[in-house]
């Protein structure tokens, strides 16, 4: 649906929304995000309707609008402009676009214009960056961004376009697969062997049914494949796990959830290799025994619904999705598709459970594992793109074919997304045990000072190290490999990453909440040239604090872009490090201390204030 215009919301249309989904409570955050699209904002008469139709407290319902960022309780222009502003946008040219936009628009960053047309805003990554600089235009992605194609796309918004005909003048004829590829270009530099190559259709799932469900689980486990989101845990013991907790009713859950920096993989098999998922979520279902899915889909990738919901319209018409797949007695499975809402924290297993229930995302409490207590508290497999489509593949060719490929320890092929300083990026599917080195020549980074592996919550890593291996046991990875040239401000990248931390830790736990704003700011004191060096002991101990004490990932993560830069950049560190003069930290500035005072006294100080009385 495009607005037209911000309106007053409608209570009666409000209403019919949550009708459309039965007044469930657990779909909270599929109700909020239609009024969202469909008013522009979520009003207080809103969250009262809504609370009363689902039977929730006002403050329940509010929880939810006010935790997902693309939910908003003040009205947003009937067409929103979010900018992406990963590190590799910036560096790509997005100051010079962003400029082009305020320019076009006549407003600033956050501001919403006074007609109520155009709202403006910076957003986190939102997975383009291969073709960075990027923004979403409502619905619409549009990426390789420049001064000259902004004026061009705000010309067109003023005369009158819809966001969608910047795509294509024919946008409503295409098919979602054509529209999809109209906006993003996947950028496939290597197709391997598993994924990306030749995959027949549905091939997995008709072997699955002359396996037993033990059988299936059996083959998983042996192929050694591990959970490709970046924690590795092994897929088919998380399966077993899941099928032998006694329950009525079970739940398969893909975390499509992709929202490390730098990572976009999961983006390239939901465009190419829809059916593949599906086909894997199912062959998990038939194992483990459960009777319904979630595709948990990042709000950024909302472009892809109109496809994955094709996709599971086709396979339920086709008897691959239902009661009774491909004629099997007892064989029901069926998926839906949860629609996120701009919440890094949602790719947290724990946390995206909590999405699903119609919750804040924040992470849940461990133990009770999701495999046996997850979603509503049932069983709950949970898995990535990636590992579903890779299930589908090895009940297909056999548990030895895919064990053979990669090493020991890490089998299989990887997706890498490969973005940053480099002639080609895009993904590449390669078995594990690749060189740093090697990919950089693959992606013509040979020029690279630093790589990052794994995104921001992975290891950074100098020339020196660029022998090391991509593998669950040196240098393991969800995907992201972000190249930077030796003309890159490391502590800028560093201080960046951490101001991305704090902006998206879900405030629930201290030390991630508070631990992380100081050690921002430390970073920041580094890049002034007013630091000690007492202040990497700091950076350190405080570092191991948030780690040690925080309750799920990102705050177990958060410091790593810190700790792996004074590991292998120390000299970066010390390079910006004065030495205290008269016992006074050089990190104190008297003038920042005073300030409060100087504001409540409305006065100024004849010892502090040197121009005092001129």
């Amino acid at each position: 649906m495009t607005p037209q215009t911000t309106t007053t919301p409608d209570q009666g249309e409000v209403a019919r929304i949550c009708d459309a989904f039965q007044s469930d409570p657990h779909r909270m955050l599929d109700i909020l995000r239609d009024v969202q699209d469909r008013f522009r904002w979520i009003s207080r008469e809103t969250i009262r309707t809504v609370a009363e139709k689902t039977a929730l407290s006002e403050i329940a319902v509010e929880g939810v609008a006010s935790f997902y960022a693309f939910l908003s309780q003040e009205p947003k222009g009937a067409v929103t402009i979010r900018l992406c502003d990963d590190i590799v946008d910036r560096f790509a040219g997005l100051p010079e676009v962003t400029e082009a936009f305020e320019n076009e628009l006549g407003i600033k960053i956050g501001e919403t214009s006074a007609d109520g047309a155009y709202s403006l805003e910076y957003t986190p990554c939102i997975g383009m960056c291969d073709q960075a600089p990027a923004a979403m235009i409502n619905d619409i992605v549009l990426t390789a961004l420049t001064p000259d194609k902004v004026r061009e796309i705000c010309e067109d918004l003023k005369g009158g376009k819809r966001p969608q005909d910047l795509v294509s003048h024919r946008f409503d004829d295409l098919t979602p697969y054509e529209r999809a590829i109209r906006m993003v270009d996947n950028n496939i530099r290597h197709a391997g062997a598993v994924l990306l190559g030749t995959t027949p259709a549905d091939a997995g799932l008709k072997k699955a049914l002359d396996l037993t469900p033990h059988q299936i689980i059996d083959s998983i486990e042996a192929s050694g494949l591990r959970g490709c989101g970046g924690a590795g845990f092994t897929s088919g013991r998380k399966w077993r796990f899941a099928a032998e907790t006694p329950a009525e009713r079970r739940v398969i859950i893909c975390n499509a959830d992709e929202g490390e920096p730098g990572t976009f993989k999961d983006r390239v098999l939901l465009t190419e290799r829809p059916h593949l998922l599906i086909e894997g979520m199912t062959i998990a279902a038939r194992a483990v025994g459960a009777t319904e899915g979630i595709v948990y889909l990042r709000g950024e990738y909302v472009y892809l619904r109109e496809l994955l919901q094709d996709v599971l319209d086709d396979r339920r018409a086709r008897g691959l999705l239902g009661e009774r797949i491909m004629g099997m007695a007892g064989f029901d499975f069926d998926v839906r598709l949860q629609l996120g809402a701009g919440a890094y924290i949602c790719g947290e297993e724990g946390a995206l459970i909590s999405s699903c229930e119609g919750l804040p995302g924040e992470p849940k409490t461990r133990p009770p594992f999701p495999v046996t207590r997850g979603y509503l508290d049932l069983p709950t497999v949970v898995n990535n793109v990636e590992t579903f489509c890779h299930a589908a593949r090895i009940i297909d060719r056999g548990a030895e074919w895919f064990f053979e490929m990669g090493k020991k320890g890490s089998h299989g092929t990887k997706l890498f997304s490969v973005s940053g300083d480099c002639l080609n990026p895009g993904i590449y599917e390669l078995p594990y045990g690749l060189s740093i080195r090697k990919l950089l020549e693959l992606a013509g980074g040979e020029d690279a000072a630093a790589v990052l592996v794994g995104g921001p919550s992975g290891t950074m890593i100098a020339r020196d190290t660029f022998h090391r291996e991509l593998t669950f046991d040196d240098l393991a990875t969800g995907g992201a490999i972000v190249i930077f040239s030796s003309n890159r401000n490391i502590l800028e990248i560093v201080e960046y990453y951490m101001s991305f931390f704090v902006h998206e830790s879900c405030g629930y736990c201290t030390p991630c909440r508070v631990g992380n704003v100081f050690l921002q700011k430390a970073v920041a004191k580094f890049r002034q040239g007013l630091a000690n060096p007492a202040d990497i002991e700091y950076l350190k101990d405080l570092s191991s604090t948030i780690i040690e004490t925080s309750r799920c990932g990102l705050g177990m993560t958060s410091p790593n872009p810190i700790l792996s830069t004074l590991e292998n950049f120390p000299l970066i560190y010390s390079a910006m490090v004065k030495p205290s003069e008269n016992r006074i930290r050089a990190t104190f500035d008297i003038q920042s201390a005073i300030a409060d005072a100087r504001h409540l006294a409305k006065r100024r100080s004849h010892i502090f204030d040197k121009d005092f009385g001129e």
